[in-house]
């Protein structure tokens, strides 16, 4: 490990973290230049001992415990940190994880935080959109890792492919539809979470110098709803074959979301959520050709997603 720069990874054995580390390891420019050290709540699992074996280095830290944090930064050049706003789905939780992650790395005298972050809805939709809260926590902490002055990349994950099977696009009455509170017409950015989040962080690593402060979207392409399910069809012709878009009314949505036992204050959330493509923009407009420039190798494709999704790999 002599010679290379520590990259202390949060969320290490999820998809966004895991993703990094499968990344930084396959690529040898990459693993020849980083050493790794994975923060998890339990090194005994299963998926933390998978690391380890790999070479990784195990490290427990607690996210609500700035001594812990200290102690797991110590050393480190550059961190990927992620929080888990659903864990409590109390955003001052989160705001005040990232936060002492956040203390934690200026103390440490980290030379690199890369903090997986999202726009503050509230504040691009001018008021109209303020439920929003697991955009608006992460973007509160990116405004505080920018008020002490951390060298810091911002890397923003975009929609989710991964929360697409058998939720929106399913066959439930008859067809695969794909089902939303939204025009059919409306642009999702759609994101491989799992493959690709490694391959956006692997570019920020290498290109630090011209990235500090800046924002990189994580994201393959903006696609529409018609899109979505046309191109499910040209993969799954057979049990895709007589499916469509469908704009669901808003208060249907809703209601699918309080029959999984969501409260409330999380359905409106969650439709604040949709609502914000169609209306303002998931980054608000932004084009995606800046961030695929320090990408070394293709985001994966909606296609290629469907192809190797394991809960459609019987679907012909």
């Amino acid at each position: 490990m002599a010679g290379k720069r520590l990259l202390v990874v949060f969320g290490a054995t999820g998809k966004q973290g895991g993703s990094v580390i499968k990344s930084v390891l396959a690529d040898a420019n990459t693993a020849a230049q980083f050493s790794i050290r994975a923060i998890t709540r339990d090194p005994s699992k299963p998926a933390a001992q998978e690391l380890s074996a790999q070479g990784v280095e195990l490290a427990q830290a607690d996210l609500n415990n700035k001594d812990s944090l200290l102690k797991a930064l110590s050393g480190a050049h550059s961190v990927f940190a992620v929080t888990n706003f659903w864990e409590t789905a109390k955003p001052e939780h989160e705001i005040q994880q990232g936060k002492n992650i956040a203390d934690a790395a200026k103390d440490a005298g980290v030379r690199h935080l890369i903090w997986s972050s999202l726009l503050n809805i509230t504040t691009l939709s001018k008021g109209k959109l303020d439920k929003v809260a697991h955009f608006d926590s992460k973007a509160d902490v990116e405004e505080y890792i920018r008020e002490i002055e951390i060298p810091a990349t911002f890397f923003m994950p975009g929609f989710y492919m991964s929360n697409i099977p058998n939720q929106s696009l399913n066959n439930r009455q008859g067809a695969y539809n794909f089902a939303l509170p939204i025009p059919t017409d409306s642009p999702i950015p759609l994101f491989d979470t799992a493959r690709d989040t490694g391959k956006f962080v692997k570019g920020i690593l290498l290109n630090r110098g011209k990235l500090l402060g800046a924002r990189i979207l994580g994201a393959t392409a903006y696609y529409t709803p018609q899109q979505i399910i046309e191109e499910f069809q040209q993969v799954k012709p057979q049990e895709g074959s007589g499916g469509r878009a469908i704009q669901v009314p808003e208060v249907a949505f809703k209601g699918v979301l309080a029959a999984k036992g969501l409260p409330e204050h999380l359905q409106d959330e969650l439709l604040q959520n949709m609502l914000l493509m169609p209306q303002f923009g998931y980054f608000g407009g932004a084009n995606l050709n800046e961030s695929h420039s320090i990408l070394a190798e293709p985001a994966t494709t909606w296609k290629e997603f469907v192809e190797q999704e394991p809960s459609w790999a019987n679907l012909k």
